[in-house]
């Protein structure tokens, strides 16, 4: 079975290439900014007034995407000081101060929805991920992502997940194999997809294979499938597939994984629960921006 992090591990955190935020983030102020720029604020507010802002959390989660946030307000005007209060993955209550931003006010007020928009969404990815990870923190499983993404998003996402305690699930299609019972129907059954997997595959790529039942998982074992996900297996059914197993393969469950069915999956002893709700269901927290009134 898979263990817990050691504390080694734990010292280093979750991280994205700065070049792959300031891409996104530029992408995204240019679709808000569109052809003639922020017309309510250029028309409302002098262009020398300066401002103070806060962001603060409305509801307690997970923060994800300072680093997006920080990005906005500094592609708008370089010279505004944003201040972070708190890194990603920290763990907030409702009304904590997430980050000041000072400067420039109509450069505060352009950069607003497209900080809030990645922090809200990313944290709440990162909160719906943590509420998973708490249930099951008394057992060797870890909750993980799945490929159903937001197209474009999925290196943020599955960092958002990380950030939550989570852990990710395969990038891409090419990173690892992951045999599912269409290419088993196809390829006419567990151990010679495996066995064709094997025969392709470099050393360095993983072979998982999808099982929904024991003879296909006894079938795995015996060409020895590196991990094998049992799909919609109860419980009780998962206990014995773990005892079969005896800790010769990496054991994955996924199906029906909820709030209130995670800690039973859990306790059967696999390694890791995949399920697609972290990413797709998870509802954006509540943050918001505010200008300080002085």
């Amino acid at each position: 079975m898979a263990g817990k992090p050691d504390e080694a591990q734990k010292a280093f955190s979750p991280s994205l290439p700065q070049l792959l935020i300031e891409d996104a983030v530029r992408a995204a102020l240019l679709e808000d900014l569109g052809r003639a720029g922020d017309i309510t604020t250029s028309s409302t507010l002098p262009e020398e007034v300066t401002a103070a802002a806060v962001l603060s959390s409305r509801e307690a989660g997970t923060i994800c995407g300072m680093g997006f946030a920080r990005t906005a307000f500094a592609l708008i005007e370089p010279s505004l000081k944003f201040t972070a209060f708190v890194k990603d993955g920290a763990r907030v209550n409702r009304g904590d101060k997430v980050a000041r931003i000072e400067g420039n006010a109509r450069a505060i007020l352009s950069a607003e929805r497209v900080a809030l928009n990645y922090l809200m969404h990313l944290s709440g990815i990162a909160s719906y991920t943590a509420k998973f990870a708490d249930l099951i923190a008394h057992t060797n499983a870890r909750v993980c992502d799945t490929r159903k993404t937001i197209p474009g998003m999925r290196a943020f996402a599955k960092y958002a997940v990380k950030c939550g305690g989570g852990a990710n699930h395969r990038f891409g299609l090419d990173d690892a194999i992951l045999i599912k019972d269409n290419h088993i129907a196809v390829a006419g059954g567990v151990a010679k997809a495996i066995l064709a997997a094997r025969a392709y595959a470099g050393h360095l790529v993983k072979i998982e294979v999808e099982v929904d039942g024991l003879e296909q998982f006894e079938e795995a074992l015996s060409v020895k499938a590196d991990l094998i996900l049992l799909d919609n297996m109860g419980p009780e059914l998962l206990e014995k597939a773990v005892k079969i197993n005896a800790g010769r393969a990496r054991l994955e469950a996924s199906g029906a994984i909820a709030f209130d069915t995670i800690k039973a999956i859990a306790e059967t002893g696999v390694d890791y629960i995949s399920t697609s709700k972290i990413t797709m269901a998870a509802p954006p927290l509540d943050i918001g921006l505010d200008i300080e009134l002085t």
